[in-house]
């Protein structure tokens, strides 16, 4: 039901073109493969993002992936949503800011929910690239706090269709994730 409701609202906010740095869309749906690197092992899977503009300077955002980790037979879903804002600072250059949700579901009843805050800058740098630069904070019912770093960007094909790809630092770990991008 709660996907349903997310997939709703993000289609009747379709029409709400977001003002935005030129070349950068908060209007797209992407899926693709994810990996995460630590220490205590290695997971890999799949991923679906997407994000709606609902206002001129503000968009909703979501994204659920599933991972097994290597050697078991363990699944992790992860599922985030939230609202983000974004104001241009330069003609191709908007900040960004970002509060979301999260949960973590290792099954059997073990599960963790949390949120993250993140801020940072959003840019198309070239007619057909964009790159993004974010500092963030999550923190959880069942893990601590920590600091990452999230590096990202777009090569688009043209103006519907593209390939995304992101990687995030956090204590150590590396979680990747690349894929198709449709804008809308």
């Amino acid at each position: 039901m709660k996907r349903t409701l997310l997939a709703l609202t993000l289609l009747a906010a379709l029409p709400f073109a977001a003002s935005a740095a030129d070349g950068v869309s908060y209007t797209y749906v992407e899926g693709g493969y994810t990996a995460t690197n630590t220490d205590a092992g290695d997971a890999d899977g799949w991923a679906i993002k997407g994000s709606g503009a609902i206002a001129p300077n503000f968009h909703l955002f979501g994204e659920f992936d599933k991972q097994e980790i290597d050697n078991t037979s363990i699944d992790v879903d992860h599922f985030r949503v939230g609202v983000g804002y974004n104001r241009d600072i330069t003609a191709n250059t908007d900040l960004l800011t970002r509060v979301a949700y999260e949960k973590y579901d290792f099954g059997q009843g073990l599960d963790f929910d949390g949120y993250s805050v993140e801020a940072g800058v959003r840019s198309a740098l070239a007619p057909n690239f964009e790159g993004y630069a974010l500092a963030g904070y999550e923190d959880g019912d069942e893990y601590d706090g920590e600091f990452y770093g999230r590096l990202g960007g777009q090569v688009k094909f043209n103006q519907t269709w593209g390939l995304s790809g992101d990687v995030k630092f956090i204590d150590g770990d590396t979680q990747y994730f690349v894929g198709p991008r449709v804008s809308f």
